[in-house]
């Protein structure tokens, strides 16, 4: 019975990183979602360029991300992490003086080279920290708190951001570099904590290179799954549901930021309670619900277009709680079999494949939405999506055979 099975507490140190790890997501939530308004239109360099520089920074970070597991593992995560958030720090406090295409792109350099080692690097160190009974709740509070700290920054901005002010941007990006500087004040309070290369465990590959990591075919099929999952899914999410909103709906852009509004508060209101409900069940299975829901959310998305007015809104709304609530499964679950299928001296490596993951799937779902929805074939788009996750939800349900019990997150051989 999973009810049985002992809450393990989440140790001080992990809770002073995730503590840190909110207040820089309150900083991301500021200023992310505004960059291409303030360099297409604040900064004068227009939404074709602005766009360019996005695309270019999320390339820069797929690029490095090899050498930052890499890196992980002959450091060690901490130190890896720091150098990161300080790396960041600067770019983004940078960004409040760009005034140029050629300094808009020599910024986002510096910002991209500062994130590719600060998310993977964040993963192994939470995985290197907490135990295989507490990881899956770890990585499911991240997750809460991050969309917490962001909403949180969302707000903030709403209130403070001028498009017809620089100078309000200007304290936006410094106030966001400072929020990386308080995550690095928390993790230097952690000393001896997180640094150098872990012990190769006894029976474990001992070469420790990028080799041992693809001969792991439980890691493969697991990001293949990733793969599929998050293009028809997370991938498709941010350029697929602004354009259902606005063009095929017709509705004004601020719904666009009341569904993400919607998003967020779910997964803060939801998480704990779906913590406490999935314990002890097969992670295989809770991977296929996620699949399973995100399919639905986007046949209530495609409803939406074939709807009056005031039931579309309505569907968009349900549609978005409905990804929301895939979300919840996913964060926790994913990073928790990652981690721990890998071994300590390769956990840098392992977390970096996954970043690898959500990059590409980053790119190829945008594209995808960007070229069939630009095209008019929403019809195309839509049952294109909801079978992709499908699809994913059946390798999800062939990995059960390839795990553990363990790694599978069951109670026992006979759990749920």
């Amino acid at each position: 019975m999973t009810e049985s099975l002992p809450k393990v507490p989440i140790s001080p140190v992990v809770r002073r990183i995730l503590l840190g790890n909110t207040l820089s997501a309150i900083g991301s939530g500021m200023t992310v979602p505004l960059l291409i308004v303030y360099l297409g239109q604040v900064r004068g360099l227009g939404t074709g360029t602005a766009g360019l520089v996005v695309a270019y920074m999320a390339l820069v970070s797929l690029l490095l991300m090899p050498a930052t597991g890499i890196l992980v593992d002959r450091w060690g995560p901490r130190p890896v992490l720091i150098g990161g958030l300080l790396v960041e720090a600067l770019g983004v406090a940078l960004l409040a003086r760009v005034d140029s295409t050629g300094s808009a792109f020599a910024v986002a350099t510096i910002v991209s080279l500062g994130a590719s080692f600060t998310w993977s690097p964040q993963s192994a160190l939470l995985g290197r920290l907490s135990s295989a009974d507490e990881r899956q709740r770890v990585f499911g509070i991240q997750f809460m708190l991050l969309n917490l700290g962001i909403g949180i920054g969302g707000i903030v901005a709403a209130l403070v951001v001028d498009v017809t002010s620089t100078s309000t941007f200007t304290v936006l990006y410094l106030a966001d570099a400072m929020t990386y500087l308080l995550y690095v004040a928390v993790l230097l309070t952690l000393r001896g904590v997180g640094v150098g290369p872990a012990p190769i465990e006894e029976g474990a590959p001992a070469d420790g290179g990028y080799r041992d990591v693809l001969r792991d075919r439980v890691l493969l099929r697991v990001a293949i799954l990733a793969l599929v999952l998050l293009t028809c899914g997370y991938g498709s999410l941010e350029v697929g549901m602004p354009v259902i909103i606005t063009v095929v709906n017709g509705l004004p852009v601020s719904w666009v930021a009341i569904s993400f509004t919607v998003n967020t508060a779910t997964i803060v209101v939801m998480q704990l309670g779906v913590l406490r409900l999935i314990r002890g069940r097969s992670r295989s299975r809770l991977m296929a619900l996620v699949a399973v829901l995100w399919a639905l959310s986007w046949l209530i998305l495609g409803a939406s277009g074939l709807l009056p007015a005031g039931l579309a809104i309505v569907a968009i709304c349900l549609s978005t709680l409905v990804f929301a609530v895939g979300e919840t499964l996913w964060a926790p679950v994913m990073p928790a079999i990652v981690n721990d299928l890998a071994p300590d001296h390769l956990r840098g490596r392992y977390n970096s494949v996954q970043s690898l993951v959500w990059g590409v799937s980053g790119a190829l779902g945008p594209g995808l939405a960007g070229l069939l929805l630009g095209a008019g074939l929403v019809a195309v788009w839509i049952p294109l999506v909801v079978v992709g996750c499908l699809g994913a939800g059946v390798l999800a349900l062939q990995l059960r055979s390839h795990l553990t019990p363990a790694l599978d997150g069951r109670g026992g051989d006979a759990g749920p």
